[in-house]
């Protein structure tokens, strides 16, 4: 349901495949399953709050009145009791949103993705670093050199490259910007977590 800090919730993709792209992402999403938790077939559970349902649902409609398009959910899915009364939201695809929309700019920690076209790589590398976060990241490509490249531009604390969510715990994880300080994992671990205390003594 999006509530991961890792998530991605913005993905831009180079013109020349966009089309390919959302088509084949919109019919893959559609096929997730929202409702019981309980239930092997459901891939996508509630949010965690009523206020939470009503903050990811107000992103939806300032992108709407941004003029983006919503290419698929947006709305909240029919489901029997006691489902009825959970905090669901259908998973949520937008595209044509404006780069300044808080809807690219902002956290939303829901099951909401926008989808945004770019041309050069100069364009998405300033796409990726404009916003005030800088937890995670990802790159696909087949080009090993751009991986490299792209990576080394990119204000993020970790950025994974044609995978997600692989992680050594003996390396360093922490974000950029506004999305952390400090770094955990392995020997960072130890200043982490460690409390210093000052002690001043006069002498007599």
């Amino acid at each position: 349901q999006g509530e991961i800090c890792l998530c991605g919730s913005r993905i831009f993709v180079q013109e020349g495949v966009y089309d390919r792209f959302l088509e084949r992402f919109v019919q893959e999403a559609g096929k997730l399953v929202v409702g019981d938790p309980s239930d092997l077939k459901t891939t996508t559970g509630a949010l965690i709050s009523k206020e939470h349902r009503e903050k990811v649902e107000s992103y939806i409609e300032i992108a709407r009145q941004d003029g983006a398009k919503v290419a698929l959910g947006g709305d909240r899915p029919i489901l029997q009791a006691p489902f009825d009364k959970g905090y669901f939201v259908n998973p949520t695809i937008l595209t044509d949103v404006p780069s300044t929309c808080r809807a690219q700019t902002e956290e939303i920690f829901g099951p909401v993705v926008t989808v945004t076209k770019f041309r050069e790589e100069v364009e998405v590398i300033e796409y990726a670093n404009s916003v005030k976060y800088g937890l995670s990241a990802t790159v696909w490509t087949e080009n090993v050199k751009r991986a490299h490249r792209v990576a080394h531009q990119i204000r993020s604390g970790t950025v994974w490259v044609n995978c997600w969510l692989q992680r050594d715990l003996r390396m360093p994880f922490g974000g950029m910007k506004q999305s952390g300080l400090g770094r955990e994992g392995g020997s960072y671990s130890i200043e982490f977590f460690t409390d210093h205390k000052t002690v001043c003594m006069s002498c007599l």
